[in-house]
């Protein structure tokens, strides 16, 4: 798969690829992790959402990152760039496995993708789509900076989700990385 490599000190961000699968699959099998992505996912509709990631990346040119730990070589979660068809704006999203939790690594990935978007993607403002009772995500968006910007809605089929957006501006962000 051809696109960006990202590295930052613990990660390297790339577009998905086949070796991805199986830490994925368990990935989105852990009810935890998917708490608040919609539960557990069984072997084929994980399956299904990989290769929808896989064909973001080839036919939109982004697509969430693989995010892979540096010290070990092992896929540990998926974050960056998402907007689906009827999506409440550009998003900069995460999910990791269970075990790299409260490592930084989702603050650190998602800094990472925000700069690839707004540098090469052109976006003028990110949101993060999240549940209100999801603690740890709300604060990875305020570490990144983000404003909470009021409930969102989501496309079908996941129009029953409740979320709250979570955003800042290209110029807000850039004045923060300075």
């Amino acid at each position: 798969m051809h696109g960006p490599h990202i590295e930052t000190d613990r990660l390297i961000l790339r577009p998905t690829a086949a070796e991805d699968f199986e830490a994925w699959a368990a990935c989105m099998g852990d009810p935890e992790v998917n708490r608040f992505l919609g539960g557990p996912q069984p072997r084929a509709v994980a399956w299904r959402n990989f290769m929808t990631m896989a064909g973001c990346w080839s036919i939109n040119g982004f697509g969430m990152f693989s995010v892979i730990e540096r010290a070990s070589g092992r896929w540990i979660g998926r974050l960056g760039p998402w907007q689906p068809e009827g999506w409440p704006g550009h998003e900069i999203g995460w999910g990791m496995a269970r075990d790299t939790w409260g490592k930084g690594y989702a603050t650190e990935g998602a800094a990472a993708s925000m700069d690839w978007a707004f540098d090469h993607l052109g976006w003028s403002q990110v949101i993060h789509s999240i549940a209100p009772t999801n603690i740890a995500s709300i604060a990875v968006a305020k570490k990144l900076g983000s404003h909470w910007q009021g409930p969102g809605a989501l496309p079908a089929p996941s129009t029953d989700v409740v979320v709250d957006l979570w955003g800042q501006t290209r110029e807000q962000w850039l004045a923060r990385r300075r």
